[in-house]
């Protein structure tokens, strides 16, 4: 608990902070980026041969973008006598302000793709390099059996977080684009109702969703500050990082899910040079001989709202929390909500001010290392 103290000396920031919270909780992107018609969309896309462009239809927005933005800055961050956390809170409001830019737009085509790249931005040359080597690295054999359907993997991810101690909230959905994906402001884990996985599958998903999207979903919510829960600027990045790192030192990550994170680069770059959907999907399904439905998702992915970046920052992001741990730095601050690793230092100073604590609940894997794969290793030091 934060003291009587703390709250009367920084009574302003508290203040900015609460109204924040209120205005952002209206704002989380992914929850209106997911189409509402991709199985008939796709189906309609197979037969067509992959040549008609999916018309992906999507929930609409529940606030007015206008006022929501004359909210967010008419907070008189000036009275924020810290400078560093003033430009924090400064930095964080102009974040939020193109979040809500970005979800106006969501199905207008160039307007949303400009708002989207001043979020998350795009793929470098390194980063292209970097995608192309791992997809040249020579498949292993890793096919496995899936044989678990959506009440599987709830029954399995229910008692995964018997680990943590925290309520684990799950439902199963017919609209979201990935197999599995956690909502912060609902506190829930969906899960894709017609999904099916196998035994890798599900101990990536636990350990990428659960042991760090949950773990970082419920450190944030016991933060003084709202923001810790809410997201810092560029937090989508370390906190992706994060994840996919928890793969990797459960063991779960495999060179084929390493694939997959190239080919989001990949995508995101065909995105920046003007391909259509149908495009990207003939650059992955054809050149890259990637199967139909995974060319699919990934195409979707990127191409959804209008055109959408964020997918290539789960690459970038392992590559940065591997050489951060390897560096000998400790996680546990990164995992104190929605942060982002370029924020170390504000985080450590709120937390030595008081105005932060320290985790709570800490991502199990990150305990002991059991990736056993030397090619995994090979490609993570390799990376550029």
């Amino acid at each position: 608990m934060i003291s009587e103290d703390i709250l009367k000396e920084h009574a302003t920031l508290f203040s900015i902070d609460k109204n924040l919270d209120r205005l952002i909780k209206r704002i989380e992107l992914l929850s209106y980026l997911n189409p509402l018609n991709t199985e008939k969309e796709k189906q309609r896309f197979y037969s067509s041969k992959y040549t008609k462009d999916p018309v992906f239809k999507y929930a609409k927005q529940n606030f007015s973008a206008f006022k929501l933005q004359r909210s967010l800055f008419s907070n008189q961050l000036e009275k924020i006598e810290d400078d560093d956390i003033r430009s924090l809170y400064q930095s964080i409001v102009y974040y939020y302000a193109n979040m809500v830019q970005c979800a106006e737009a969501i199905g207008e085509k160039k307007k949303f793709f400009y708002n989207s790249l001043r979020l998350y931005g795009t793929p470098k040359e390194k980063d292209v390099a970097n995608a192309k080597f791992i997809l040249h690295i020579k498949d292993e054999s890793e096919y496995e059996e899936k044989k678990y359907n959506s009440l599987d993997a709830k029954a399995y991810f229910e008692d995964f977080v018997q680990r943590y101690d925290f309520p684990l909230n799950i439902k199963l959905s017919t609209s979201i684009a990935a197999d599995a994906m956690v909502s912060n402001s609902k506190q829930t884990l969906f899960i894709k109702k017609n999904a099916k996985f196998n035994d890798n599958q599900l101990l990536t998903l636990a350990n990428h969703e659960i042991g760090v999207h949950m773990v970082t979903t419920f450190n944030g919510l016991g933060q003084p500050l709202k923001i810790f829960s809410n997201g810092f600027p560029k937090n989508v990045e370390t906190q992706e990082g994060l994840a996919v790192f928890s793969e990797y030192m459960s063991g779960a990550l495999t060179l084929s899910r390493l694939k997959i994170l190239a080919y989001r680069v990949i995508a995101a770059d065909s995105l920046i040079k003007g391909y259509s959907f149908a495009d990207t999907f003939d650059l992955l399904h054809n050149q890259y001989k990637l199967d139909r439905d995974k060319a699919f998702i990934i195409t979707l992915r990127i191409h959804r709202g209008g055109g959408f970046t964020k997918d290539y920052l789960y690459l970038t992001g392992l590559k940065k929390i591997y050489e951060y741990y390897n560096s000998g730095n400790s996680l546990s601050p990164l995992l104190t909500g929605k942060v982002s690793l370029d924020k170390v230092q504000s985080i450590q100073k709120l937390q030595d001010l008081g105005l932060a604590s320290k985790s709570i609940h800490i991502t199990d894997s990150y305990a002991d290392n059991q990736n056993q794969n030397s090619s995994i290793d090979f490609i993570l030091k390799n990376l550029k």
